[in-house]
């Protein structure tokens, strides 16, 4: 690699193999490479920094490059340390002189590092995955906050710190929710999460799913799609929930729903998906079956108790890659998958890009949005006008060769009216 590009990547070797990977998830983009094209022709974000703390995969790849595009002079962080593809990485320094930062396996310190590195690009835009780039902006940046024009979300866990945030009135800049689009959360929770992280738990243990009690935490739109898709390999599913609505849906549904108290005895393998901290605890692995597999598919590392798990261990070891055997005082054991973390990006490849099209999509729209109006808008949390979503859902239907009806003017008059009975 000849480049001067400021990077921080694992093996600049891998370049080639980086390539291939992008150009053939690049195949099954057609929303983001209709975007891109477009992009070329109208230079919507000409002179603009954007710093994107977001999963290095190809599919982020085809992102940054319609970013590039667009007239951006764009950086890329990771948004978890297991999440990183190294060849992706590579091929964007070398192939597309992309700044990045990222190295699969990185410790705390260089994840944070990292993140410090994108924010030194000075953005105008921020576009996070966990809002962290916005977090670290808000604390110990705060001095590189003037230049910022808006930001971008892409996860439920970072719109629940960013809600929070803007509740407490100190969300510095407006920020648009593109996990909130029907596009992204209808698509990429349920369906990209669901076969993403099946994918991830064949790949980490290659066990037999079908007749195993399989237990999902939380039935929000990525715990659905995990649910449904267990059950099509014949798990039996139980589900856990504290959201009332949730849970009654989940028994409509024709699942098993109980307290983890509970679903801890008779679970075979759990996989929490509810972004919120310490789901299944001390109480809950003293319970649990001998071989159990514990395993997450939220954002962060913190839905497992992960150092009660340790403190009750007498020993632990690597079994298999990303897989952790920890031995209880009893002789039972526990394995904990991708040390806690997104088991979809750290033992499998994430959401196949025919599902990233779309939320990528949303990003690139979004950040175009910021662009234009960036100047006009509160610093509060916005929701993807609804014009993107539709759109893309229109682009993402003709790709697929789909037609839809109109409205007829005669309907139009009569969803409009008030005077109209039977």
């Amino acid at each position: 690699m000849s480049t001067t590009l400021k990077h921080d990547i694992a093996d600049a070797s891998l370049a080639p193999l980086g390539r291939q990977r992008i150009e053939w998830a690049d195949r099954d983009m057609p929303v983001l490479t209709s975007i891109r094209e477009r992009f070329e022709r109208e230079r919507p974000l000409e002179g603009l920094r954007i710093s994107a703390c977001l999963h290095v995969t190809s599919e982020t790849a085809n992102l940054m490059r319609t970013l590039q595009a667009g007239g951006a002079d764009a950086a890329l962080c990771a948004s978890n340390p297991l999440s990183t593809q190294d060849d992706v990485a590579a091929s964007l320094v070398n192939d597309f002189e992309i700044p990045v930062f990222a190295i699969k396996g990185e410790d705390d310190d260089t994840y944070y590092s990292h993140i410090t590195a994108a924010i030194d690009h000075a953005p105008h835009i921020t576009m996070d995955d966990g809002a962290d780039v916005i977090g670290v902006l808000h604390g110990d940046r705060r001095e590189m906050i003037d230049g910022v024009i808006g930001g971008t979300e892409e996860t439920t866990t970072g719109v629940i710190r960013l809600r929070a945030l803007e509740a407490e009135g100190g969300l510095a800049f407006p920020v648009v929710s593109v996990n909130d689009a029907d596009t992204k959360h209808f698509f990429d929770n349920r369906y990209g999460t669901g076969q993403s992280t099946l994918d991830g738990l064949l790949r980490a243990t290659n066990i037999l799913i079908a007749g195993r009690v399989a237990v999902v935490g939380g039935y929000g739109w990525c715990g659905r799609g995990l649910a449904n898709r267990l059950r099509g390999m014949g798990a039996n599913v139980v589900v856990i929930e504290v959201d009332p609505l949730r849970a009654l849906e989940a028994v409509m549904d024709g699942y098993s729903v109980m307290p983890i108290a509970e679903a801890a005895k008779v679970g075979d393998i759990f996989i929490t998906a509810t972004g919120d901290i310490n789901v299944i605890r001390k109480e809950h692995f003293a319970v649990m079956k001998d071989g159990a597999i514990v395993a997450n598919t939220g954002h962060f590392n913190v839905e497992i108790d992960i150092p009660a798990l340790s403190d009750l261990a007498d020993g632990e070891r690597e079994v298999r890659p990303m897989v952790q055997e920890y031995t209880l005082g009893d002789g039972r054991k526990i394995h904990l998958l991708a040390e806690g973390r997104l088991l979809n990006l750290a033992s499998a490849e994430g959401h196949p890009a025919s599902v990233m099209d779309m939320s990528f999509a949303n990003q690139a729209l979004s950040a175009e949005f910021i662009a234009k109006n960036g100047g006009d808008l509160e610093n509060r949390v916005y929701e993807v006008p609804k014009d993107i979503d539709e759109e893309i859902a229109r682009l993402k239907l003709e790709t697929l060769g789909v037609q839809i009806d109109e409205l007829t003017e005669e309907q139009r008059r009569y969803l409009a009216s008030w005077d109209q009975g039977t």
